[in-house]
């Protein structure tokens, strides 16, 4: 089984500025997506499991998308602050991501499950970071690559990639 990758600081400027380096962002974006992530999780509709989610986007043309998780009695019809954000995003005409931040109030931070992950990967390429937040300013950041080697995308079904474009 994987280890849980380093929890890093989001108050380190240090650990931001290596992790922005690494993964191809700016402070500020970093900033921002971890801002919506979190305030994300007060939309969240959780009454049953108490499991706040809240889930950002950032397009390649520098537009931030939110979602958070809502729950149904009905447990399989929940849907995840992934999918929420991710199915603004594509009806919004949305296309080509470069990061995507989830934030939890557990630690270590939560990542997606693997129905979001599967998600993920219809619409980013395998490099796309996805980062995770706790609830007390800890981080983990990992590659969607990482997070579902030996992924099923649409060239396995002949689609061309819906990753590539802008917005």
């Amino acid at each position: 089984m994987p280890s849980h990758p380093p929890i890093l600081s989001a108050s380190s400027q240090s650990d931001v500025n290596k992790t922005c380096t690494t993964i191809h962002l700016t402070p500020a974006e970093f900033n921002h997506l971890r801002s919506h992530a979190v305030a994300s999780k007060s939309t969240s509709y959780c009454p049953y499991s108490k499991f706040r989610v809240g889930c950002c986007l950032l397009t390649n043309s520098g537009t931030y998308i939110t979602g958070a998780n809502v729950e149904n009695a009905s447990y399989p019809v929940t849907t995840c602050a992934e999918r929420v954000a991710f199915g603004k995003a594509i009806t919004e005409g949305h296309r080509g991501f470069k990061a995507v931040a989830v934030a939890t109030d557990i630690s270590p931070p939560a990542s997606p499950c693997g129905m979001c992950r599967q998600c993920i990967r219809e619409f980013c390429e395998l490099s796309v970071p996805i980062i995770m937040f706790d609830g007390s300013g800890g981080y983990s950041v990992m590659r969607l690559e990482e997070l579902l080697p030996l992924s099923f995308g649409p060239e396995a079904l002949g689609v061309p990639s819906q990753t590539k474009s802008s917005g």
